[in-house]
Protein backbone atom coordinates (compact mmCIF):
# COMPACT_ATOMS: atom_id res chain seq x y z
CA UNK A 1 0.00 0.00 0.00
CA UNK A 2 1.03 3.56 -0.61
CA UNK A 3 2.03 5.24 2.65
CA UNK A 4 0.62 8.53 1.42
CA UNK A 5 -2.44 7.03 -0.27
CA UNK A 6 -3.73 5.17 2.76
CA UNK A 7 -3.66 8.20 5.09
CA UNK A 8 -7.15 9.63 5.62
CA UNK A 9 -7.70 13.31 4.79
CA UNK A 10 -9.14 15.27 7.69
CA UNK A 11 -11.94 17.61 6.60
CA UNK A 12 -12.08 20.77 8.76
CA UNK A 13 -15.35 22.38 9.85
CA UNK A 14 -16.86 24.63 7.19
CA UNK A 15 -15.67 22.50 4.27
CA UNK A 16 -18.15 20.45 2.24
CA UNK A 17 -17.22 17.65 -0.14
CA UNK A 18 -19.45 16.42 -2.93
CA UNK A 19 -18.72 13.52 -5.25
CA UNK A 20 -20.48 13.13 -8.60
CA UNK A 21 -19.20 10.01 -10.41
CA UNK A 22 -15.56 11.00 -11.08
CA UNK A 23 -15.82 14.73 -10.28
CA UNK A 24 -15.02 15.83 -6.73
CA UNK A 25 -16.00 19.32 -5.57
CA UNK A 26 -14.60 20.92 -2.43
CA UNK A 27 -16.25 24.08 -1.05
CA UNK A 28 -14.82 26.11 1.79
CA UNK A 29 -14.51 29.62 3.20
CA UNK A 30 -12.05 30.79 0.49
CA UNK A 31 -13.92 29.36 -2.50
CA UNK A 32 -14.71 26.22 -4.42
CA UNK A 33 -12.51 23.79 -6.37
CA UNK A 34 -13.60 21.00 -8.67
CA UNK A 35 -11.51 18.28 -10.29
CA UNK A 36 -12.01 15.06 -12.20
CA UNK A 37 -10.27 12.04 -10.71
CA UNK A 38 -9.45 8.72 -12.35
CA UNK A 39 -12.45 6.43 -12.71
CA UNK A 40 -10.71 3.50 -10.97
CA UNK A 41 -9.95 5.34 -7.72
CA UNK A 42 -12.61 4.93 -5.03
CA UNK A 43 -13.21 7.97 -2.84
CA UNK A 44 -15.09 7.32 0.42
CA UNK A 45 -16.41 10.50 2.03
CA UNK A 46 -17.34 10.17 5.71
CA UNK A 47 -18.43 12.99 8.03
CA UNK A 48 -15.03 14.47 8.76
CA UNK A 49 -12.55 12.44 6.69
CA UNK A 50 -11.90 11.20 3.17
CA UNK A 51 -10.29 7.84 2.40
CA UNK A 52 -8.93 6.89 -1.04
CA UNK A 53 -8.87 3.21 -2.06
CA UNK A 54 -7.43 1.49 -5.09
CA UNK A 55 -8.98 -1.57 -6.74
CA UNK A 56 -5.80 -3.56 -7.35
CA UNK A 57 -2.02 -3.57 -6.98
CA UNK A 58 -1.17 -3.06 -10.64
CA UNK A 59 1.33 -0.33 -11.48
CA UNK A 60 -1.19 2.25 -12.72
CA UNK A 61 -3.38 1.97 -9.62
CA UNK A 62 -0.38 2.15 -7.29
CA UNK A 63 0.86 5.31 -9.01
CA UNK A 64 -2.59 6.94 -8.92
CA UNK A 65 -3.29 6.10 -5.28
CA UNK A 66 -0.94 8.58 -3.58
CA UNK A 67 -1.35 11.18 -6.30
CA UNK A 68 -5.15 11.22 -5.96
CA UNK A 69 -4.90 11.54 -2.19
CA UNK A 70 -2.39 14.43 -2.46
CA UNK A 71 -4.50 16.29 -5.02
CA UNK A 72 -7.64 16.05 -2.87
CA UNK A 73 -5.69 17.03 0.28
CA UNK A 74 -4.36 20.10 -1.56
CA UNK A 75 -7.90 21.02 -2.60
CA UNK A 76 -9.08 20.84 1.03
CA UNK A 77 -6.08 22.85 2.20
CA UNK A 78 -6.56 25.41 -0.58
CA UNK A 79 -10.19 26.23 0.21
CA UNK A 80 -9.39 26.66 3.92
CA UNK A 81 -5.95 28.35 3.98
CA UNK A 82 -4.92 29.03 0.37
CA UNK A 83 -1.46 28.84 -1.16
CA UNK A 84 1.20 31.42 -1.96
CA UNK A 85 4.56 31.56 -3.73
CA UNK A 86 7.08 34.32 -3.13
CA UNK A 87 9.42 35.59 -5.84
CA UNK A 88 12.41 37.92 -5.60
CA UNK A 89 13.87 40.20 -8.26
CA UNK A 90 17.68 40.36 -8.14
CA UNK A 91 19.56 42.86 -10.26
CA UNK A 92 20.31 46.56 -10.53
CA UNK A 93 17.17 48.39 -11.67
CA UNK A 94 14.97 45.29 -11.56
CA UNK A 95 11.61 46.14 -10.01
CA UNK A 96 7.95 45.23 -10.00
CA UNK A 97 4.88 47.47 -9.71
CA UNK A 98 1.24 46.56 -9.29
CA UNK A 99 -1.15 48.52 -11.51
CA UNK A 100 -4.75 47.49 -10.98
CA UNK A 101 -4.65 43.73 -10.72
CA UNK A 102 -1.71 43.35 -13.16
CA UNK A 103 1.96 43.44 -12.34
CA UNK A 104 4.49 45.34 -14.44
CA UNK A 105 8.06 44.02 -14.44
CA UNK A 106 11.12 46.08 -15.35
CA UNK A 107 13.81 43.44 -15.65
CA UNK A 108 16.38 44.78 -18.10
CA UNK A 109 14.39 44.59 -21.32
CA UNK A 110 13.76 47.61 -23.53
CA UNK A 111 10.10 47.46 -22.53
CA UNK A 112 8.20 46.69 -19.33
CA UNK A 113 6.56 43.26 -19.14
CA UNK A 114 2.90 43.15 -18.02
CA UNK A 115 1.42 40.00 -16.53
CA UNK A 116 -2.31 39.69 -15.88
CA UNK A 117 -3.55 37.22 -13.25
CA UNK A 118 -5.66 34.23 -14.16
CA UNK A 119 -9.05 33.67 -12.56
CA UNK A 120 -8.61 32.85 -8.89
CA UNK A 121 -5.04 34.21 -8.73
CA UNK A 122 -4.03 37.49 -7.18
CA UNK A 123 -0.72 39.32 -7.03
CA UNK A 124 0.79 41.28 -4.19
CA UNK A 125 3.92 43.45 -4.36
CA UNK A 126 5.07 44.11 -0.76
CA UNK A 127 8.34 45.69 -1.95
CA UNK A 128 9.52 46.67 -5.41
CA UNK A 129 11.78 43.60 -5.54
CA UNK A 130 9.30 41.07 -4.12
CA UNK A 131 6.18 39.49 -5.64
CA UNK A 132 3.67 37.21 -3.91
CA UNK A 133 1.31 35.01 -5.95
CA UNK A 134 -1.78 33.85 -4.00
CA UNK A 135 -4.69 31.54 -4.78
CA UNK A 136 -6.63 28.48 -3.67
CA UNK A 137 -5.46 26.09 -6.41
CA UNK A 138 -1.90 24.93 -5.67
CA UNK A 139 -1.27 23.85 -9.26
CA UNK A 140 -2.34 27.22 -10.75
CA UNK A 141 -0.36 29.23 -8.16
CA UNK A 142 2.79 27.28 -9.01
CA UNK A 143 2.21 27.60 -12.76
CA UNK A 144 1.70 31.38 -12.60
CA UNK A 145 4.78 31.78 -10.39
CA UNK A 146 6.80 29.73 -12.90
CA UNK A 147 5.46 31.91 -15.73
CA UNK A 148 6.61 35.06 -13.92
CA UNK A 149 10.01 33.47 -13.20
CA UNK A 150 10.42 32.55 -16.88
CA UNK A 151 10.30 36.25 -17.88
CA UNK A 152 13.92 36.54 -16.68
CA UNK A 153 15.33 33.36 -15.17
CA UNK A 154 18.32 33.76 -12.84
CA UNK A 155 21.60 33.52 -14.69
CA UNK A 156 24.48 31.52 -13.19
CA UNK A 157 27.26 34.15 -13.31
CA UNK A 158 25.89 37.10 -11.33
CA UNK A 159 22.60 35.56 -10.16
CA UNK A 160 20.50 38.30 -11.76
CA UNK A 161 16.88 37.53 -12.60
CA UNK A 162 13.63 36.46 -10.95
CA UNK A 163 13.97 33.64 -8.44
CA UNK A 164 11.81 31.91 -5.85
CA UNK A 165 12.31 33.06 -2.28
CA UNK A 166 14.97 30.86 -0.71
CA UNK A 167 16.05 29.37 -4.06
CA UNK A 168 19.78 28.76 -4.25
CA UNK A 169 21.35 29.70 -7.56
CA UNK A 170 24.45 27.62 -8.35
CA UNK A 171 27.07 30.10 -9.49
CA UNK A 172 29.69 29.59 -12.19
CA UNK A 173 33.17 31.00 -11.89
CA UNK A 174 33.44 32.85 -15.20
CA UNK A 175 36.69 33.68 -16.95
CA UNK A 176 39.81 33.18 -14.89
CA UNK A 177 41.77 35.83 -16.77
CA UNK A 178 45.34 35.65 -18.05
CA UNK A 179 47.52 32.96 -16.50
CA UNK A 180 51.04 33.91 -15.43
Amino acid sequence: MSRIGRKPIQVPAGVSISLDNTVITVKGPKGSLSREIHKDMKVNVAENEIVIERPSDNKLHRSLHGTTRSVIANMVSGVTEGFSKNLELVGVGYRANKTGDKIVLNVGYSHPVEIAPEAGIEFEVPANTKITVRGIDKERVGAVAAQIRSVREPEPYKGKGIKYEGERIIRKEGKAGKKK
